[in-house]
């Protein structure tokens, strides 16, 4: 099982390798333990926040759906970056995890200063945060350069949202050059991390005007969700795991979630209860074969982690990822 994907990785790797100037082997000579070293951090933040490996991987995904995986999610503004990416909606008080990206970012110059990209450590860090949690492994490929923009309505308008419908999703993920599988698949990392009331509290108490709650979502799901998150209560920010059955391990819960009507946003349990024959069919099909899961969440991986990479002599290495050299 673990020989069948890593073979499907080294496939496609190489069909990407060709396509993006990027390689798998880019840091041989000048970084080599790279890997080990981003891996390192990461293992050291899950200690005491079992959370950051989610948030980290979020963070890759916010990265890549704009502009490119460039980096552009880290900058801070001030200085020639007047509005960060930081500031949009769906990064303000929910991204996280860039404290850690420094430290990383610390422990890597310290062994190969000037050599290493914000844009690759971010790609890295997901990668072992979601073999860490319990996921696949695979062989990233590496060689982006840091953007020198940040593009915060670009974060408003590209990056998917938990109050969208599946057709806005799909449309979002076709802009950046990602199908169907790929939005399934990439969902599935929905299988650890936390939600904040906010961001799905619409379907508790009031659908769509209905007075009633979500259709979709089981009456036993909704009532524990209702203590957490109570209609009238300054709770929106509380946080809940977006898988009640294993919340920090990366498995394939998340779609037998779907499958008994507990996916917690809005946009998750639309994979299963909307009239799309696509995402039901791969949904049946991720929670009945874990491995068939990890082999599409890695090839949908790198595939998003090829979008739009900046290669020398684009772009910079920067000696801080919250700042421009």
């Amino acid at each position: 099982m673990f020989c069948s994907i890593i073979l499907s990785v080294l496939i496609t790797t190489l069909v990407h390798e060709s396509n993006a100037q990027l390689s798998s082997s880019f840091y041989s000579s000048t970084c080599p333990n790279v890997s080990s070293i981003v891996r390192s951090v990461v293992q050291q933040a899950l200690q005491s926040d079992p959370r950051i490996g989610a948030s980290l991987t979020r963070l890759h995904f916010h990265d890549c759906f704009v502009n490119g995986c460039d980096a552009s999610v880290l900058l801070d503004q001030g200085g020639n970056i007047t509005l960060s990416e930081k500031g949009a909606v769906p990064n303000n008080n929910s991204a996280r995890g860039f404290d850690v990206v420094d430290k990383i970012k610390s422990a890597v110059e310290n062994s190969c200063p000037g050599v290493v990209s914000c844009a690759d450590i971010l790609a890295l860090a997901a990668e072992a945060s979601v073999s860490l949690g319990g996921g696949p492994s695979w062989n990233v490929v590496l060689g982006r350069r840091d953007g020198v923009i940040a593009n915060q309505s670009g974060a408003n308008n590209s990056i998917p949202t938990p109050f969208e419908s599946l057709a806005n999703i799909t449309a979002k993920f076709a802009a950046v050059g990602l199908n169907i599988t790929d939005l399934v698949a990439l969902s599935g990392a929905h299988t650890f991390g936390r939600a904040q009331c906010r961001f799905f509290n619409q379907r508790l108490f009031n659908w769509s005007g209905t007075g009633s709650p979500d259709p979709t979502l089981s009456p036993s799901y909704v009532a524990s969700l209702q203590q957490r998150c109570p209609q009238n209560g300054s709770s929106g920010t509380t946080l809940n795991n977006l898988d009640p059955s294993s919340p920090d391990t990366f498995d394939n819960n998340y779609f037998s979630n779907l499958i008994n009507n507990r996916g917690l946003l809005q946009t998750d349990q639309e994979l299963f209860s909307s009239n799309n024959t696509v995402t039901i069919s791969l949904v049946n099909s991720f929670a009945g074969n874990q491995t068939a899961f990890f082999e599409a969440f890695v090839q949908s991986m790198i595939n998003m982690a090829n979008i739009s990479p900046l290669t020398a002599p684009q772009g910079q290495i920067r000696s801080n990822c919250r700042k421009l050299n």
